[in-house]
């Protein structure tokens, strides 16, 4: 009980909070702008574009792990997958970047709505992790799970501020 109390009045733990939102924001601003890209790029250019800069990585190394996987990525995007990573993208962009304003707001629904779609957001990574092995997926995922956390100790922190119970 004393270190839930601890948690709820440290300065440390509210500033985490706030730089995880921070960088939560910077995230739904990058997945917007990533979506409204994709808009526009075909899958031919998409995959003319990625030949043109792997090309030299590849003519000095064919084994190449970056290159050969950019290739692979490339080589698989279709009109399909461009439809679900634009609205992937935008979707998720929008959701993160209301949730964080409200958050920042310190709307007491907007803490338990952010912790419910981030919840969901992890389930989705780690499922993305487990067909992938992506390093960078389960680091996302971590940090994901870190700021859920944080989320829930701002807000016991806040509803203690207002009163609420």
């Amino acid at each position: 009980m004393r270190v839930w109390k601890y948690l709820k009045k440290s300065k440390i733990i509210h500033d985490a909070f706030e730089v995880g939102v921070t960088v939560k924001l910077i995230d739904g601003i990058l997945e917007i702008a990533g979506g409204v890209i994709l808009i526009f790029i075909s899958p031919a250019s998409l995959n003319r574009w990625v030949i043109y800069f792997t090309q030299s990585e590849l003519i000095e190394d064919p084994r190449d792990v970056a290159a050969n996987f950019l290739l692979h990525l490339a080589h698989d995007f279709t009109v399909g997958a461009q439809v679900f990573g634009v609205v992937y993208l935008l979707a998720h962009g929008i959701i993160k970047i209301f949730l964080v304003v409200n958050l920042w707001e310190k709307k007491l629904w907007a803490y338990v709505t952010a912790i419910i779609f981030f919840l969901i957001f992890i389930a989705y990574q780690t499922y993305e992790y487990f067909l992938n092995q992506s390093v960078f997926m389960l680091t996302l995922t971590i940090l994901d799970i870190f700021v859920v956390l944080l989320t829930w100790v701002e807000y016991e922190r806040v509803k203690d501020e207002t009163g609420t119970a």
